[in-house]
């Protein structure tokens, strides 16, 4: 069991704004004076028929650097899995594309812009009891260029688990270092997938040591590679002792064999006794077996590695290459077998009734628990707006009346979707740890929505405080001129902006917003291109009410065109942030701009210059 509570580090701008739970230390020190107060809050145990559907669910992302290979690995999984009957790239090679790239400048450019979700099945057979289970598996394919971070890292914070995707010839890169962060950040288990293993310099030793040393994690490959480049075909299972090979049209058919190849047997023997070795630094019982001098059983290896995995203290490593449809297959049966489940994820919430000091409530993925679900991504679709939700407890039905607990309104749930890709399956209800979609309601990212009868709140902890769910990972500051081609424009954007806005009403076709945005901007940008993408992805991004907020000072704007009815200059700010006085101060955020190259007088010229603009 691990609880998503918020990382702390001695660095600057380690302490973002979470939706999880606070330390337990420092909950049980804030929670003291009162904890014999608060009453306890229900319970509700998980039934049989919850266990069973839990058992079986797993929520996952797909996180990398660029060009690491994610979507192509996520288009090869849903194709395994029977979601779609045909393989296509990026790029749109093939005048299709791939199946998680939904927007045109996606396929364009390769990239992807904003996270897509899907949901698919895959059946695995237990190699030691050789039980076929199906398992249910909801994938959200996050992007890798540094510009749209903000989408991964509101992902994140609704994942169980996370297949971090490393190329077999660059290793561990600089968005790399960042994922890694986020998903510490957000607790969430990973298992590495070495990608590209066909390509010239491939060598996952080198991965597997790069993992140890810059990611700071244990880590072991669980596979040994066949063959080498362009002769890669197939692995060998270190963990069941066995070679799979992929072999039929696109790598369908996987062919398993007892017997490991006579000229990889001793590497085989040497990588197996490595990952007992590195198991045996954080699991106990495998420990217990090395200083008795015995060797684990497949099964104790397997379970040492899902125990260590899900406590954050390992991450096993598989190989393969996806754009050769090989070894996917064994990455999605290691999905199953060591990612864990919803009901493994100790996830939180706050009582609005009670003092923010108040101890959080956990929440239980069961059935019959009251509805707590969390809006995390907010889309403009074709029949309005599209509110991507996580259900945490209890089960949202179609045409169910929800409650808004920032708002405290109530709404009626006209339409429920489970969504893939782009397109949409309406179903009547859904269960808890489940994700989804709904139409017609109107909120921001980052709101919690109950049944009426608790009032949680899955809300961020900073400094023991409890404020409103916004993110805060990299700090930049924007304002934006806009001339709206509707009246709502500016409230729809309002409400996806990851941090909260200040609007300025200048005319009356005239709108001053000036956004804190948690999004990276590079020190040089191709604006034409990131303009152009950021009302479609990067400010699709979860909305804040918290205000952040500091003096609209011009000191660098460049003009771009985002439609042909916005037009919104760009304007970085070195200005000195102000935090309101009802806000807890966060350390390293003051000034996060060296401003020691820059004279005084040329810091006036430019705000005098950007007033004039004005």
């Amino acid at each position: 069991m691990f609880a998503r509570k918020l990382a702390s580090s001695s660095r600057p701008f380690s302490r973002p704004f979470l939706f999880s739970a606070t330390s337990k230390a420092a909950t049980a020190t804030a929670a003291a004076p009162i904890a014999d107060l608060a009453p306890s809050p229900p319970t509700y145990p998980l039934t049989d028929q919850d266990h069973r559907r839990l058992t079986f669910q797993r929520n996952i992302g797909v996180s990398a650097h660029i060009d690491s290979g994610k979507t192509t690995l996520t288009e090869r999984i849903l194709f395994y899995t029977g979601r779609i009957r045909e393989i296509h790239e990026v790029r749109g090679r093939d005048n299709v594309g791939a199946k998680m790239d939904s927007m045109d400048l996606e396929r364009e450019k390769g990239i992807t812009i904003q996270s897509a979700a899907t949901f698919c099945d895959w059946e695995t057979t237990n190699p030691v009891t050789k039980d076929t289970s199906k398992y249910a598996v909801n994938i959200i394919d996050t992007p890798g260029h540094v510009d749209f971070t903000i989408e991964v890292e509101r992902a994140l914070r609704v994942l169980d688990g996370a297949i971090l995707v490393l190329c077999a010839v660059a290793g561990v890169q600089s968005q790399t270092t960042t994922v890694d962060r986020q998903m510490r950040r957000y607790n969430v288990p990973r298992i590495s997938f070495v990608n590209k293993m066909d390509r010239p310099g491939a060598n996952p030793w080198r991965i597997v040591q790069q993992i140890r040393t810059k990611l700071r994690m244990t880590a072991a490959a669980v596979q040994v590679p066949i063959g080498v480049e362009d002769e890669f075909k197939g692995v060998v299972d270190l963990v069941h002792w066995r070679s799979i090979y992929n072999e039929g049209h696109k790598g369908i058919d996987l062919v398993v064999r007892d017997e490991i190849p006579s000229e990889l047997l001793d590497l085989a023997k040497a990588k197996r006794i490595e990952l007992i070795e590195q198991l045996a630094e954080v699991d106990e019982e495998i420990g217990d077996l090395v200083l008795s001098d015995q060797q684990p059983t497949n099964v104790q290896l397997a379970d040492a590695i899902r125990r260590a995995t899900i406590a954050l203290k390992f991450s096993p490593v598989f190989l393969g290459s996806a754009i050769k449809n090989t070894a996917v297959q064994p990455l999605l049966d290691g999905v199953c077998a060591y990612l864990p489940n919803p009901s493994e994820s100790e996830v939180f919430a706050h009582d609005t009734n009670q003092p923010t000091s108040a101890p959080q409530v956990p929440l239980t993925p069961s059935a019959n628990a009251p509805l707590v679900s969390l809006a995390f991504k907010l889309e403009e679709g074709r029949f309005g707006q599209l509110t991507y939700m996580r259900v945490y407890q209890g089960s949202l039905r179609k045409g169910q009346t929800i409650y808004n607990a920032r708002t405290g309104k109530k709404v009626k749930v006209p339409r429920l979707v489970r969504m893939h890709s782009n397109e949409m399956e309406d179903i009547e209800s859904i269960g808890p740890g489940e994700i989804c979609a709904i139409f017609g309601v109107e909120c921001s990212s980052g709101d919690t929505f109950t049944d009426g009868s608790t009032n949680y709140s899955m809300a961020s902890a900073v400094h023991g405080r409890t404020v409103s769910g916004a993110l805060l990972s990299l700090f930049r500051h924007l304002c934006l001129f806009l001339s709206p081609s509707s009246p709502s424009l500016s409230s729809r954007m309002a409400s996806k902006l990851p941090i909260s806005l200040v609007l300025s009403i200048v005319s009356r076709r005239r709108i001053l917003l000036s956004a804190y945005m948690s999004m990276p901007l590079p020190k040089r940008p191709s604006f034409l291109e990131w303009g152009n993408s950021i009302l479609r992805s990067t400010l699709n991004a979860c909305a804040a009410n918290t205000m952040l907020t500091a003096p609209p000072v011009n000191l660098a704007s460049r003009s771009v065109r985002l439609s042909p009815n916005v037009r919104t200059s760009i304007i970085h700010t070195k200005s000195r942030l102000v935090v309101p006085a009802n806000m807890p101060r966060l350390s390293g955020i003051s000034n996060p701009w060296n401003q020691s190259k820059t004279s005084r007088r040329e810091v006036e010229h430019r705000r005098a210059k950007g007033s004039s603009t004005m």
